[in-house]
């Protein structure tokens, strides 16, 4: 039965401070190392294991799945980095405090703009102190200046059809370390969870989310590590 690990990132230090954070680049903080360290002790200690880890190109990311490998000795395991597993990007909000916004737009506004499906921020405009045009790792891609949950799915479903799910048909053991939203829109996948409902969707920082699956990669089971005993 195949199984998939799902973890996003650590605390970072843009969630630290209740700011937009998207696709910029920020570091974790070393209580988002602790929570990496933390999920890698977990899933070593539960005899977890894997051969085929994928993660963005966003340092949080990235960090928290090398330090998590770390903790279970197995830096050497292939990673796959690839932009589609990115967070949503935040548009226009980038950067902004959270609170901030709120007070300048109002709290209904801004929640129409972090917890609807469909509805996006505004867009980021071109020449912003966070426009990513020029960042090397981007080179030709169409970055988007904003995008809803429901532009963020359709961006990271493709990669999970072309590379993702043939790894775990072909029974290779899968680690996923990515972000709230391109991770609810795996989740929203594989558990079938209707539109209205998978906005509402919270995903801590740093707990490894469990699949279990079945030949066909439909949920059989799905939980946090933490929450069992033993991995079963």
């Amino acid at each position: 039965m195949p199984r998939l690990v799902l973890i996003r990132h650590g605390q970072s230090h843009w969630n630290l401070e209740n700011r937009f954070t998207g696709w910029w680049d920020v570091d974790i903080t070393e209580k988002g190392a602790e929570e990496a360290r933390a999920a890698g002790e977990l899933m070593a200690a539960r005899d977890l294991d894997f051969d085929l880890c994928f993660t963005s190109l966003q340092t949080r990311a990235i960090k928290t799945l090398n330090i998590a490998l770390e903790h279970m000795g197995r830096l050497w395991l292939p990673v796959e980095k690839h932009w589609r597993l990115n967070e949503r990007h935040y548009g226009g909000l980038t950067g902004l405090n959270k609170a901030e916004t709120a007070a300048r737009h109002g709290e209904e506004q801004v929640h129409i703009w972090r917890r609807s499906f469909d509805i996006p921020p505004p867009a980021q405009e071109a020449g912003s102190e966070f426009d990513l045009t020029n960042d090397r790792r981007y080179a030709g891609i169409a970055i988007p200046n904003t995008e809803s949950l429901k532009d963020t799915i359709a961006r990271v479903l493709p990669y999970w059809e072309e590379r993702i799910a043939p790894a775990l048909r072909q029974g290779e053991r899968v680690l996923i370390s990515a972000h709230g939203n391109s991770l609810r829109a795996l989740v929203k996948h594989l558990s079938n969870i209707p539109d209205d409902e998978i906005t509402g969707l919270e995903i801590p920082t740093g707990q490894p989310m469990v699949y279990e699956l079945d030949e066909n990669l439909g949920e059989v089971e799905r939980y946090y590590l933490k929450d069992r005993l033993t991995a079963g």
